[in-house]
């Protein structure tokens, strides 16, 4: 195959003309209920403790959220302690958490009604925990 004119993976005319090219599938959204959105603003209607499935063993926190489109959804809350309660005001954002089953988002920390992780000191960005110029030495 070495010399051979056609690539190996490349089509002959024949083949062509035989089979016509399937159409390309479209990719499924990974996180549907934010309508093709970053972020979407929702209302917490529930809290939830949940229990991750085997072999991992938690408490993880879990809200239930309204959508701003109307969807309801379940979003995990990231990082140790919260202020959240019903009626809260929150920032969803896609990624799902892969030990809790039907838990395919989560809520932005520091954004809305949502406070940043107190104290933090790796990863602030991620936890909405900023250090003020004022407490810099």
């Amino acid at each position: 195959r070495a010399f051979h004119p056609t690539p190996a993976a490349q089509r002959t005319i024949n083949q062509s003309m035989r089979s016509k090219r399937k159409p390309k599938k479209s990719k499924e959204p990974r996180s549907p209920l934010l309508d093709n959105c970053p972020q979407r603003k929702g209302v917490v209607t529930r809290l939830i403790i949940a229990k991750p499935k085997k072999p991992n063993s938690a408490k993880r926190k879990v809200a239930r959220v309204k959508m701003s489109n109307g969807e309801n959804l379940m979003a995990y809350i990231q990082g140790e302690g919260h202020n959240l309660q019903e009626h809260s005001v929150v920032l969803v954002r896609g990624g799902r958490t892969k030990d809790l089953p039907g838990v395919g988002y989560k809520l932005v920390r520091g954004a809305l009604d949502f406070s940043g992780v107190v104290g933090r000191a790796t990863s602030r960005s991620k936890y909405g925990y900023a250090i003020l110029a004022s407490s810099l030495p």
